[in-house]
C-alpha cells in the first residue's frame, strides 16, 4: 500500500481524489503542511473525512534537525543528546528517552496523527543524513536508548516505527541526494548494526522502515527492495512480524528500480507493507502502479492507527507534562552550548 505526501495546509480537490484512490493508506506531513496546532488538527479531521477513519496520518517529527511541526509543539533535542547524557548517567538517560518520546507521542496524538516515523536506531558513525539523529555509536547503548523510546511511544499511544533497517550509520553517503554503498559483510552488519533492532523487535516494535543503501555482500539491491534483507533476514532470521516500510521512493538512491511506478512494485514484491511517495509531483505515477491494490489496511497497518490520546486543554493541564517538558528541553541549551 501506499502512504503519500500532500502540497499544502488544506487539501486540493485533486488531493482528496488521490485519499480514495485503490492502495492509498494514508498521508504524510511535512513541514509544508504546517501552520498552528488548529490548522494541523483541521487538517487531519478533513483527510479523514474524506478517505475514512482507516487512513493513517503520520509525520518525521523526531526532534533535533528533523522536527517538521515546530511553534506550538515542544521544541525537542535531537537523540544525540541523550546518548551523550548515558556516557556520563545511564539510567538518567534512559529515563530521558523515555520521556522525550512520550512528550512526542502524546503531542502528536493530540493533533490527530497517528504516529512518528521514530525513533532513528542507525549508528552515529559519520553518515551525513543521520548525525546528530542518532543516539550512540555503541550498538549496545543504541539498543538500550531505543528500548526506552519504544516504551515511551506506547505509553504516548503511538505505535513506533524503527529505521533505516539494516543501518544507515556506517556508510558516508546521503541516500536522499546520492546511491549510498556499504562495503561491509554480513558477519559486521550483524554484529553492530542489527543489535538495537532486534532488541527493539524483541520490545514488540510495530513497523520497521528500510534503507535505501546498497550492501553489495550480502545483496546486489538496496535494502529497500531487497527480498535477501526483507523476507530472508528481518522476517525470517529476525523474526520480524509487523510492517516493513520503505523509505521515500523520491529519493535519489531509490532510483535504481528504474520509474515511479517501477520503485512502488520493487518494494512490494520485495516485501514492504506500506511505500513512501512523499512528494506530490510522483503520487499520479505511484497511485496508477497500485490500481490492483485492496482499500482495507492489512493487519501489520493498522497496528498503527493511534491509540485514544489525551486533547491539548488535557496535555497542558498535565502536571506530568510539565516535568517531562522540562527535563527533555533542558538537553537542548546542553547540546547548544557543548
Amino acid at each position: 500500500m501506499l502512504m503519500i505526501g500532500v502540497a499544502g495546509l488544506q487539501l486540493a480537490e485533486h488531493e482528496q481524489r488521490w485519499l480514495t484512490a485503490p492502495g492509498v493508506a494514508g498521508v504524510l506531513l511535512f513541514s509544508r503542511n504546517y501552520q498552528s496546532r488548529e490548522q494541523l488538527i483541521a487538517l487531519c479531521e478533513s483527510i479523514r473525512e474524506v478517505g475514512g477513519d482507516e487512513l493513517l496520518i503520520a509525520v518525521d517529527q523526531e526532534g533535533g534537525p528533523v522536527q517538521r511541526f515546530r511553534e506550538g509543539f515542544t521544541r525537542l533535542p535531537a537523540l544525540a543528546a541523550i546518548g551523550a547524557v548515558y556516557d556520563r548517567d545511564p539510567d538518567e538517560a534512559v529515563r530521558l528517552a523515555e520521556e522525550h518520546a512520550w512528550v512526542m507521542a502524546s503531542e502528536l496524538r493530540a493533533s490527530g496523527v497517528d504516529f512518528s516515523f521514530a525513533p532513528v536506531v542507525d549508528l552515529a558513525r559519520g553518515n551525513a543524513a543521520i548525525g546528530l539523529r542518532a543516539f550512540h555509536a555503541d550498538p549496545a547503548v543504541t539498543a538500550e536508548l531505543a528500548q526506552a523510546y519504544v516504551r515511551g511511544m506506547h505509553l504516548g499511544g503511538m505505535a513506533a516505527v524503527l529505521k533505516h533497517f539494516p543501518g544507515h550509520g556506517s556508510v558516508a553517503a546521503d541516500t536522499h541526494k546520492a546511491q549510498a554503498i556499504d562495503p561491509r559483510n554480513m558477519d559486521e552488519i550483524r554484529r553492530d548494526d542489527l543489535l538495537p533492532f532486534a532488541e527493539c523487535i524483541e520490545a514488540r516494535v510495530e513497523a520497521i522502515m528500510m534503507a535505501h543503501v546498497i550492501y553489495p555482500e550480502v545483496d546486489s539491491h538496496p535494502a529497500g527492495y531487497s527480498e535477501r534483507w526483507i523476507k530472508q533476514i528481518l522476517r525470517g532470521e529476525l523474526g520480524f512480524a509487523g510492517a516493513v516500510i520503505s523509505d521515500d521512493i523520491s529519493m535519489a538512491a531509490a532510483g535504481a528500480a528504474g520509474s515511479v511506478g517501477e520503485r512502488v512494485q520493487a518494494h512490494l514484491e520485495a516485501g514492504c507493507d506500506l511505500v513512501l511517495a512523499c512528494f506530490p509531483e510522483v503520487v499520479d505515477e505511484a497511485i496508477a502502479a497500485m490500481q490492483n491494490n485492496t482499500t482495507s489496511l492489512p493487519p501489520q497497518l493498522a497496528a498503527l492507527r493511534g491509540a485514544l490520546g489525551a486533547s491539548w486543554a488535557g496535555l497542558t493541564d498535565n502536571p506530568q507534562r510539565d516535568r517531562f517538558v522540562a527535563r527533555v528541553t533542558a538537553l537542548n541549551t546542553n547540546q547548544e552550548s557543548a
